[in-house]
């Protein structure tokens, strides 16, 4: 029997009076969407919101946080610890995307996700589409919305998600239209545009991806697409048939795929299936008990999704294999415990799965690299498919279900109008079946075989013009042996050769392993082997990466001294690179030219040291040289935006304006949103405080002082953003550039108003160190310069210089709260003198005795310095409105309180407001619940629903061992880790 039927409506069906209601095209643009156009426009849709809290005013250094399995570090960005219980409704800037088939909507605001992605012919959310913005404590930087898209870069989650992204309509010649977001990440500073696009008459929506690494060293990253989908009782993930085992984080665990066939994540798998038949099957949502992730270990295939048996109505997800390998899945799990946290990220719109798509990585964390100057572009795709079941094979084009329990039945969905497409199933390549018929999105088009047949089945979808439009075959038997998991690398000592010290080294450093250095593996190295070139050049970056340039250079020359004592002319000339940039900071620029020169000997570091040379030759004033060096590049090294802008100030010098002029038209026609083509065009510049002062940096390094400065001061009159305050940064740079103009008076101006507000003031990256260490050099009665520089240097490791600047800073009479609190911190951490710190933090609650974060901190301080129960208590209950803020602190009192005080009183304070745990760090208000019902002799119950977490039934991974060390292939550690003696 043939069907061809629009798929029904989905099974969710959410709070109708909550609603996200899509606003009608705009009538001007009507008329080209009933024509089946794609359209675009922006219009503010109100969303049910509960709005994250204001970020903290102390640096967070959270140096061993284990965060997805990699590094939880977050400085510069300020942390948010607060999400609000009370929701409103508020209007979010949108970007509408639809054309026939599929209607979209972003949000600008939280980081250009795609947060509705609607299927018109079907009615069903193809993404999960969460009705009310309900921030829970999951984000890197704190808070972290589930549902829709989210474009996980360079770090997963996204450090950007909860940042605004700018955007750009754009129509082309064929249709289709494309929102632009704009993203400037705000660790390393790269670039990233994603691109959302719709064409006319197709389902399909693509990602248009291009990462720009526009720093001067290579960068680590990663890139994920992270899609929710609605779950219920029979929702089915798939991937391609060839997969057979998939991998947790890290590798850490392998299990059989779709039936597990052993313990994962503390479930025994096997003997669940052994006891009830199919409830081993991971692939089902509700067979999953526990917060769970799988990855695909290896396929050939392109595609995978997920499909609701019940809606009737599923996803795909497509990309080129050979650049996206990544499949993953991951949920919450089918129980209390997870439940408990779909109640925290929405109202009623219930559970989700995450089926993220990773490009350029294939586990998590799984990290790549961007070469200086380089720009990656890729593309995925995702569309909705009606009620054809999970598919077995999918294309862009079309999707394919194969039922073979018998004869073969095969059922294709199109993503766009086909006429007289050709349906076919084929035995040992001869035809068995066939059937022609036009088909159209969202409607199912069936075609089986009269009886089972003899020979290996595949079916085919075909155009009129006979081209493939998707393709299954049966999978051959596969003889793979089962993928090993990953183990823990041996200790420096125990690793037998220099090159896999080095190795080892360089994995822990690109992975951004949270708890293991690779400085060990690498001193270890050189101790073998004082000379060898790939250790030296690696230590080289590392010390360049904190501004110990001295350092660099001489590790840098010792790698020369080898890779060049027999081969002046080395296969790799990253030495020659690193040691130009070592000097050029150290304004040893003769010699930083010939080091930039030689290196661009080598294709792999033409690009970046081609760039660097000319930067550093129209720095000096010798443009026509720079522009020799520019064109050399021409054609022969990848696209890299940096060159526009730096080839149109020399341009300009040269008075060549007509050229400058094109070549910036040029440069904005294939990157619109690129910040430094827009600032020296003119036109649409950016306002993000940040990105102006990046730019300033690049203009500066360019030799153009006067644009530097302006953009220095724009940036001093701007105001500070979620992503920090880059005010006094901007200030000591504008002084620094006044100097230089012999404008001597309005310097100093400058770095008078530099300390006027230091709220969230995290300056970041070399040209911040630059300028912050000649603003001491210069004056080193300076405090405010200090505090900063001293941030800066902590946060890069330089502990002890850290320590000594703030010391000197307090010594010359500033006051301020978060120096104070920064100095205590150290002189535990660094110092080991635990008066010191203590006294340090009894100033910093003077200083500001409402700051709930800095009280928290010295009640953490006071456990290591083993203060009795008894008095923290009585610390903690004279202030206890400060105290019951946070959830963190209430915790610790209530915690006290049942132990040693007021057991009803802790009771209270349980059971009379609302929590908010972080991700994974779930347990401790259940702890607290337990400890106060046995203080007051009750029996043991369930907690309640406002402690925000329920019980889990199985025992995760423990991420610290029974000796105290966080475990190797640990994927979450959310504790304070501030006190973390050196």
């Amino acid at each position: 029997m043939r069907t061809d039927a629009p798929a029904p409506g989905p099974e969710h069906t959410p709070d109708e009076a909550r609603t996200i209601r899509l606003p009608d095209a705009p009538s001007d643009l009507a008329e080209a969407l009933a024509r089946g156009g794609a359209v675009a426009w922006e219009e503010p849709v109100t969303i049910r919101t509960y709005e994250s809290g204001e970020p903290s005013v102390h640096p967070m250094y959270f140096d061993h946080r284990v965060y997805q399995g990699s590094s939880g570090r977050v400085y510069p960005l300020p942390f948010v610890e607060h999400v609000s219980d009370e929701a409103r409704d508020r209007p979010w800037q949108a970007v509408h995307l639809e054309n026939a088939h599929v209607r979209l909507m972003l949000l600008p605001e939280l980081g250009g996700r795609i947060h509705v992605g609607l299927d018109k012919a079907t009615g069903y959310d193809f993404f999960y589409r969460n009705n009310v913005i309900k921030p829970a404590l999951v984000g890197l930087g704190g808070p972290w919305i589930s549902g829709g898209v989210e474009f996980n870069w360079p770090q997963h989650h996204r450090p950007g998600t909860y940042l605004p992204v700018e955007t750009r309509i754009e129509r082309d010649d064929d249709g289709s239209v494309t929102v632009w977001c704009h993203d400037h990440e705000p660790f390393e500073r790269m670039s990233a545009h994603h691109g959302i696009r719709l064409r006319p008459e197709s389902s399909v929506v693509e990602a248009v991806v291009r990462l720009h690494n526009r720093t001067s060293l290579r960068q680590s990253f990663l890139w994920w697409a992270n899609v929710a989908a609605y779950v219920g009782d029979d929702y089915q993930s798939f991937f391609p048939e060839d997969v057979h085992h998939v991998a947790d984080h890290a590798r850490r665990a392998i299990t059989a795929f779709p039936a597990a066939d052993r313990e994962y994540y503390g479930v025994d798998y096997a003997a669940r299936g052994a006891r009830d038949p199919g409830s081993d099957r991971i692939d089902r949502y509700h067979n999953i008990p526990v917060p769970t992730s799988y990855m695909v270990v290896d396929s050939q295939g392109d595609f995978f999704g997920g499909y609701d048996h019940t809606a009737g109505a599923g996803v795909v997800h497509w990309a080129e294999r050979r650049v996206s390998p990544g499949k993953k899945m991951w949920t919450w799990g089918d129980a209390p415990f997870g439940h408990a946290w779909d109640a925290q990220l929405t109202d009623s719109d219930g559970p989700y799965v995450e089926l993220m798509a990773g490009v350029h990585t294939d586990n998590q964390p799984d990290f790549s690299w961007l070469l200086p100057g380089e720009t990656k572009v890729f593309s995925q795709f995702w569309y909705p498919i009606p009620n054809l079941g999970p598919a077995h094979a999918a294309t862009p084009d079309a999707a394919v279900n194969v039922r073979r329990d018998g004869a073969v039945v095969a059922s294709f969905a199109v993503t766009s109008h086909r006429r007289n497409a050709e349906l076919v199933i084929l035995r040992d390549g001869r035809i068995s079946a066939r059937r022609v018929v036009d088909m159209a999105p969202g409607v199912v088009a069936r075609i089986e075989e009269e009886a089972a047949g003899d020979g290996s089945p595949s079916v085919e979808l075909r155009s009129a013009d006979g081209s493939t439009l998707v393709r299954w075959t049966a999978q051959a038997d596969d003889e793979r042996p089962e993928p090993e998991a990953a183990d823990e690398p041996p200790s420096p000592a125990d690793t037998a050769t220099v090159e896999e010290l080095y190795l080892t080294g360089l994995h822990l450093s690109q992975y951004r392993h949270p708890t293991r250095s690779p400085l060990p593996y690498w001193t270890e190295a050189l101790r073998r082997d004082p000379g060898d070139v790939r250790t030296n050049l690696a230590l080289a970056e590392r010390e360049l990466r904190v501004g110990n340039y001295a350092a660099a250079e001489a590790l840098a020359r010792t790698a020369l001294a080898r890779l060049t004592r027999r081969n002046a002319n080395p296969t790799d000339t990253e030495a020659f690179y690193l040691l130009g940039l070592t000097l050029r900071r150290q304004q040893k620029l003769d010699e930083a030219e010939q080091a930039l020169g030689k290196a661009g000997w080598d294709g792999t570091w033409a690009a970046a040291a081609g760039f660097e040379l000319a930067q550093l030759l129209a720095h000096r004033g010798r443009n026509r040289a720079a522009l020799r060096v520019l064109e050399t590049l021409d054609g022969v090294v990848g696209h890299d935006p940096r060159r526009a802008g730096l080839r149109t100030i020399v341009l300009r010098r040269l008075g060549r304006l007509a050229e400058a002029d094109r070549v910036l038209e040029r440069a904005l026609a294939e990157d619109p949103l690129d910040a430094t083509s827009r600032v020296l065009a003119g036109r649409s510049r950016p306002t993000d405080a940040g990105v102006l002062l990046d730019v300033g940096f690049e203009l500066l390094h360019a030799g153009d002082a006067t644009g530097a400065l302006a953009l220095f001061e724009e940036v001093v009159a701007a105001p500070s953003t979620a992503e920090g305050n880059f005010r006094p940064v901007a200030g000591y740079a504008a002084a620094s550039v006044l100097d230089l103009l012999g404008r001597s008076r309005e310097a100093e101006q400058h770095r008078e108003h530099a300390g006027r507000d230091l709220r969230r003031a995290f300056p970041n990256g070399l040209d911040a160190l630059d300028v912050l260490t000649a603003a001491v050099e210069r004056d080193p009665a300076d405090p405010v310069a200090k505090h900063l520089l001293g941030m800066l240097h902590y946060h890069h490791g330089r502990r002890t210089e850290a320590m000594a600047l703030w010391g000197s800073a307090i010594d010359l009479g500033l006051e301020h709260p978060v120096l104070l609190r920064n100095a205590g911190l150290a002189a535990y951490n660094v110092a080991g003198d635990d008066d010191l710190a203590w006294r340090l933090y009894e100033r910093a609650v003077a200083a500001d005795p409402d700051d709930a974060r800095i009280r928290y901190e010295q009640d953490q301080l006071a456990i290591r310095l083993g203060h009795d129960p008894a008095t923290r208590l009585e610390r903690l209950a004279g202030s206890e409105p400060i105290v019951l803020t946070r959830d963190d602190f209430t915790i610790e009192y209530v915690t006290l309180l049942a132990g040693h005080g007021d057991a009803r009183r802790a009771h209270e304070i349980l059971t009379g407001r609302r929590f908010h745990p972080w991700e994974g760090g779930e347990g401790k208000a259940v702890a607290a619940w337990d400890e106060t019902l046995r203080s007051l002799g009750l029996a043991p119950a369930d907690p309640p629903a406002n402690l925000g977490e329920a019980r889990p039934r199985y025992t995760a991974p423990a991420p610290v061992r029974d000796d105290g060390v966080t475990d190797y292939f640990a994927t979450s550690l959310p504790d304070l880790l501030l006190f973390s003696r050196e």
